[in-house]
């Protein structure tokens, strides 16, 4: 689908408009911006983009906010006035070898409805994008930071959501051993974490969490004729919860920048990643997530990657962001109140003068399928800013039918990979199995305390009643011993009393008698 070599065609030409502008491969990985006011045309803009970077054998992956972007899957036939303005245009353009033709595509869904299951473990997430997804204060994201060092450290996989929510738990439950190493871990902020998982998982997010998880090499495919695959994220519904889709995006682009090897400045990008609605990605973000955005932005260039964001004002996108963006396509801006005619003004002066026009008044007043661009040349150098006439698109403008992406759904060699979920054992399990042990050896040494308890007052019972418990034998010993007893006690009273006064005049008398009687 390219009209220049080692470009892919934008648009251009015209008595207006300068020569014809192209996006250069080779400076592909430095990143772009699509912006624009609603209904002037960045759509059409990224799907020609997309278009162009699948016949260059590169892969996309894009997000389809209001499902008109399943046409990529089909070549287009517009109705007879669209397809003669179609054909003028690109005689306009010069545009010479225009014609209609399909992308490969494969299509995604977050909740497995509108097409491949996409996937990925709690893990993979990081407390990072997760507490960004859950929207969690300083204290909240440190205890989940204790989380996922214990889930480490103990060995309890974190995969699911309900492998998260077992695990805060128990946290709960021993935050008094574990403050003395890990800091004070609150009740409260635990219960506050748990309330925000409650609230995803009601928006879809346990189809999110689990596995089999997303292989990234399965979004960097070409087919039989070595054309990239458009992998298309259906958002209208993710859109709804626009946390769990920024998160989503942001997540894929940390593992590619995680997972990638370092390639240098290659002749065309490994992969093109475009962020549709981007200010979502951006709103209320925390300053840790968006120096993340940076950072990832900065440095996977040198993976072969090229991240492009598709947003209405140049101002939805951070300036640290938005300074590594060097491919623009700027579509119309209108300007109806201060802020706007402010934000127009700056939008201009990030683009490299044009002495025919002025840069300004060309955004305010460009038109439907007109933008304004400025593409790196030579060396990386930013060109100068030129007005373009946008090129047709190849592929079907609007959506496919259902039926229609339910047969590319069931005809891709994706097919069945990810379609049935996977709930190995891992933390939830794990921690289930522990506590039922610790009942189990509970209730035993319970059991065993009842018996030896029963036994000790058994033994006190024969002791206070011995009598109706001891054998005849011992009846007889117990009887002899008592008469020993008495006699013995009888004896030394007898003799108690012979040693007394009367005692001798009885022995006297006595033995008196026995003397006369000699």
């Amino acid at each position: 689908m390219d009209a220049m070599d080692g470009k892919i065609f934008l648009g251009g030409g015209g008595d207006d408009y300068g020569t014809k502008q192209g996006l250069a491969l080779k400076y592909a990985n430095r990143h772009g911006l699509i912006a624009g006011a609603t209904g002037t045309g960045k759509t059409v803009t990224l799907q020609i983009l997309t278009e162009g970077f699948s016949a260059a054998g590169v892969p996309v992956v894009l997000s389809d906010v209001k499902g008109d972007l399943s046409g990529l899957a089909k070549a287009g036939r517009p109705a007879p006035k669209l397809d003669q303005a179609f054909h003028d245009r690109a005689a306009q353009i010069g545009f010479d070898d225009y014609a209609y033709s399909a992308c490969p595509v494969t299509f995604w869904d977050v909740y497995g409805e509108q097409g491949h299951p996409l996937r990925t473990t709690v893990a993979e997430m990081g407390p990072l994008l997760l507490s960004r997804l859950l929207d969690l204060s300083e204290a909240q994201e440190g205890i989940l930071n204790i989380a996922f060092r214990l889930s480490d450290e103990q060995g309890l996989p974190l995969l699911d959501l309900k492998d998260l929510q077992a695990l805060l738990t128990w946290i709960g439950e021993n935050r008094s051993k574990l403050s003395l190493r890990y800091g004070n871990i609150s009740v409260a902020s635990v219960g506050a974490i748990q309330r925000r998982l409650l609230v995803i998982e009601n928006q879809g997010a346990t189809r999110f969490f689990g596995e089999p998880a997303l292989d990234l090499a399965d979004l960097m495919r070409t087919d039989a004729q070595g054309r990239g695959m458009v992998n298309i994220l259906a958002a209208d519904k993710l859109m709804a919860a626009p946390g769990l889709y920024a998160t989503c995006l942001l997540w894929l682009l940390s593992e590619l920048f995680e997972e990638l090897p370092e390639v240098g400045d290659p002749e065309k990008p490994k992969l093109v990643f475009f962020f549709d609605e981007a200010h979502l990605l951006f709103d209320d973000a925390p300053k840790a997530l968006v120096d993340k955005v940076e950072q990832v932005a900065r440095l996977i260039r040198s993976k072969g990657v090229g991240v492009y964001f598709v947003t209405q004002q140049p101002a939805d996108i951070p300036e640290d962001v938005l300074a590594q963006l060097g491919n623009r396509v700027q579509h119309a801006l209108r300007a109806f109140t201060a802020r706007d005619r402010r934000n127009l003004k700056a939008a201009a002066e990030t683009y490299r003068d044009n002495p025919r026009f002025s840069t300004e008044e060309a955004i305010r007043d460009v038109g439907t399928g007109e933008a304004v661009t400025s593409m790196l040349g030579p060396k990386g150098a930013p060109g100068v800013v030129e007005r373009t006439l946008i090129r047709p698109p190849a592929t079907q403008l609007g959506p496919i039918t259902e039926t229609e992406r339910r047969a590319l759904i069931a005809a891709s060699d994706l097919a069945g990979k990810y379609d049935t979920a996977v709930d190995r054992r891992s933390a939830y399990e794990i921690l289930k199995q522990r506590a039922e042990t610790a009942a189990t050896e509970a209730a035993a040494a319970e059991d065993r305390a009842e018996t030896a308890a029963a036994a000790e007052r058994e033994f006190n019972a024969a002791r206070r009643y011995s009598g109706a418990r001891v054998s005849r034998s011992s009846a007889r010993m117990q009887s002899s011993r008592s008469g020993d007893t008495f006699g013995s006690a009888l004896s030394q009273a007898v003799i108690k009393e012979l040693k007394g006064s009367t005692g001798r005049r009885i022995v006297r008398g006595i033995l008196g008698s026995f003397f006369k009687g000699r």
